[in-house]
């Protein structure tokens, strides 16, 4: 476990100084694993210690809040809260210091550096062992011959006889001539089954934001050539950083993303307008990007027609 942290008080009072340790179980975590921090407290006399409330820390989400414990004794109280954060933000932070307010004087913990780190993967190493081909006796092997011989003839004569017929000429052309969706049109499409499905409602949310994730990966990868299937939800906002959405739609995006990632990895369970508005956002993500890879396309196209004259 990581060394406590005595908090400090931010000017002389005339009250007795409270104990104060701020404890966490580890200062380095991969990107996603949950922080265990615990808050304690020994209080004598009779001043009142009010409790922090912890909001939010830059670079961390909470994962759980426990209830803050309290044991009285003769002269002496003890208060103690255990709370659980994580980070999807690499890089060295640090839970800041907390304020403590006893009496009238405030006092303050010392700020705890967090590592927060990408797992790392060896690339020469294989994710298992390869186990040699085992060969199977087919019983049937001999026959295969015949079986194939005997298939592609009553196949041929199917076909012959539905064309003579005239029964498959229809079908056969609707089927070359039959429209293919472009990635947009598939995005939007597989948007519009997924909210058919009512995930969220039926408690499957876990599924809801991955499928949601992966309607928008797919249609990055297949409209703008962006290499989204094996990124990281922070790796592809800098990519879409690039592709002109504007501020307020990028951020609402990179929120989006985010909470699929929590949702995903931290078993965090968003409430039903929180699912709905990140249904809206990635949606409409997709539109302005589509609306904009059009316009460049257009541009492009009247600039070449131009040169052509």
């Amino acid at each position: 476990m990581a060394q406590g942290h005595r908090l400090r008080r931010s000017a002389p009072v005339s009250v007795p100084a409270p104990i104060l340790k701020a404890t966490v179980d580890r200062q380095k975590i991969l990107i996603g694993e949950p922080l265990h921090l615990t808050l304690e407290a020994t209080v004598t006399g009779t001043a009142p210690l009010s409790w922090p409330q912890l909001d939010s820390i830059p670079h961390f989400e909470w994962l759980q809040k426990g209830p803050t414990d309290s044991t009285i004794s003769p002269g002496q109280r003890y208060y103690r809260q255990y709370l659980t954060a994580t980070s999807f933000d690499s890089g060295t932070w640090a839970i800041p210091r907390i304020p403590f307010q006893a009496g009238a004087a405030t006092f303050y913990s010392d700020s705890i550096p967090i590592q927060v780190l990408y797992s790392k993967i060896d690339p020469t190493k294989d994710y298992r062992d390869i186990k040699d081909i085992i060969e199977v006796p087919n019983p049937f092997a001999r026959w295969f011959g015949w079986i194939v011989a005997v298939v592609t003839l009553a196949s041929v004569a199917m076909v012959v006889w539905l064309i003579r017929k005239k029964r498959v000429l229809v079908p056969l052309v609707e089927r070359v001539t039959a429209h293919r969706l472009s990635p947009y049109e598939a995005a939007i499409s597989d948007l519009d089954e997924l909210q058919k499905q009512h995930l969220p409602e039926n408690g499957s949310v876990k599924l809801f934001y991955s499928r949601l994730g992966d309607i928008l990966r797919q249609y990055l990868y297949q409209r703008l050539g962006i290499a989204s299937l094996s990124e990281t939800s922070e790796e592809l906002i800098q990519q879409i950083r690039g592709q002109f959405l504007p501020g307020g739609q990028l951020a609402d995006l990179a929120e989006a993303l985010r909470m699929g990632d929590f949702v995903k990895f931290a078993k965090y369970r968003p409430g039903l307008a929180d699912t709905e508005l990140h249904f809206r956002i990635i949606r409409q993500a997709i539109e302005e990007l589509n609306r904009k890879a059009e316009a460049e396309e257009m541009a492009r196209a009247q600039a070449l027609e131009n040169q052509t004259k």
